[in-house]
């Protein structure tokens, strides 16, 4: 019999890689963008993290081509020499105590060459898409070229999959996790809502999800047999009358990358949207009343109806999905009792007390928070402490706008901003 929170302070084996606790950083983009700089940027927000005790940080998103990034904060890993310039940040974590996974991904299409002015302007290739978009939102891509990628492209990407994960590991890293949810491009081919395909990725839920068995091949091949593997698995919400994957796939999705070698998996419920659902919590207002943003998404989106489009799905987002504590227990716990490799639990976890739980009922093998880092870098220390305040994390989604415009991954709530000087 375990006493509460003696589980949270167990390490856990991920594959090849050994954990020193149950809690980790959840992904979310630093706004660390493209250049040499990136490496300092990442390292102000992770070693902190690492020194205040996590046990694992999880990278956000890293793009695979260079073409494919969803915001301009995002980082690319699409060559050996881009990996490697993040082998020291990598070494920073290490010797602070922590592990390290990068998270690996494309946009598809909605990477930042298909909304953003500036870049669609310089774009070199088309838009990536797993079938033509749904009529109702071709609208959005006038002018803008997107591809259907064959069958041999798709096995090209799940190539180019392993080969970054080889430099991944070459620079250091632990683990790579794919970047499987938040109506990105794998989520793309996952989903029923865009996955229209007639040929071995297309049709049910083996079919379509069968590209990840080919990446995790891949990423044997190229980094080896015990380079942990992580999987997120999306439960979607769409629009009434739409294909969405519901929670039975999320868990036929679980038993099939168990068995197609995957070393821990992350169900999570998003929607089919890159909206707020995702984060769950506030409607942001600062499009508008932050002027750095409202500058920022006027070059973004030079038209008024682009904007308003961009503003309205975060309204709806907020609307439709506001906090609630937690939020994807119902997967996590399901899929807990499917499949026998690790399960992480994310979403909407705010307290010490939910992170005990979550491990002491046996719901979930690590506990992950993800924008409450914003505000406290130290936050580690707080959930794995003896005597925990609360987080000060409102779930306002101030850092959402920021994180699309390519701003720093930062707090941008004043609020709490001024609770974090004062110490509270």
């Amino acid at each position: 019999m375990y006493a509460v929170g003696d589980v949270l302070h167990s390490p856990l084996r991920i594959g090849g890689a050994t954990v020193r606790n149950r809690l980790y950083r959840a992904p979310v983009l630093e706004g660390a963008g493209d250049g040499d700089d990136a490496v300092e940027h990442y390292s102000r927000a992770f070693v902190p993290n690492a020194e205040s005790g996590v046990g694992l940080i999880i990278q956000g998103s890293s793009c695979i081509w260079a073409e494919g990034r969803t915001s301009p904060g995002m980082t690319c890993v699409d060559s050996a020499a881009k990996a490697m310039r993040l082998a020291p940040m990598v070494k920073q974590v290490h010797d602070a105590g922590a592990a390290i996974f990068i998270q690996l991904g494309h946009g598809g299409i909605y990477s930042m060459e298909a909304w953003h002015e500036p870049y669609a302007s310089r774009r070199e290739r088309p838009i990536l898409a797993a079938s033509k978009p749904p009529w109702f939102i071709r609208p959005q891509f006038r002018g803008v070229p997107v591809t259907v990628m064959s069958t041999d492209e798709v096995k090209a990407m799940a190539e180019r999959y392993g080969e970054v994960s080889g430099w991944a590991r070459e620079a250091g890293y632990d683990g790579v996790q794919l970047g499987s949810a938040n109506a990105k491009l794998l989520d793309q081919f996952l989903s029923p809502f865009y996955n229209r395909r007639r040929d071995e990725f297309g049709g049910s839920i083996e079919k379509r999800a069968s590209v990840l068995r080919l990446i995790r091949q891949a990423v044997a091949r190229y980094a080896g047999d015990d380079f942990p593997c992580t999987v997120k698995l999306p439960a979607e919400v769409a629009p009434p009358g739409m294909p969405r994957a519901k929670p039975a796939e999320v868990l036929r999705l679980a038993k099939l990358v168990e068995e197609w070698g995957f070393d821990a998996v992350t169900p999570v419920e998003v929607s089919v949207f890159p909206d707020t659902t995702l984060s769950r919590g506030d409607a942001p207002d600062n499009l508008t009343t932050n002027k750095a943003m409202a500058s920022r998404l006027r070059t973004a989106a030079p038209t008024r109806l682009r904007r308003a489009t961009i503003k309205a799905g975060y309204w709806w987002g907020g609307k439709r999905a506001p906090f609630s504590p937690v939020w994807n227990r119902h997967l996590f716990t399901a899929v807990k009792h499917a499949v026998s490799i690790p399960v992480f639990a994310v979403g909407g976890i705010r307290t010490a007390d939910e992170v005990n739980e979550i491990l002491d009922d046996g719901h979930a093998d690590m506990v992950g928070i993800g924008r409450p880092f914003y505000a406290e870098s130290a936050l580690a220390a707080k959930i794995l402490g003896a005597d925990p305040g609360p987080m000060l994390c409102r779930n306002s989604n101030r850092c959402v706008p920021a994180q699309m415009l390519g701003m720093p991954g930062v707090c941008y709530n004043p609020e709490v901003n001024k609770l974090a000087r004062s110490g509270s």
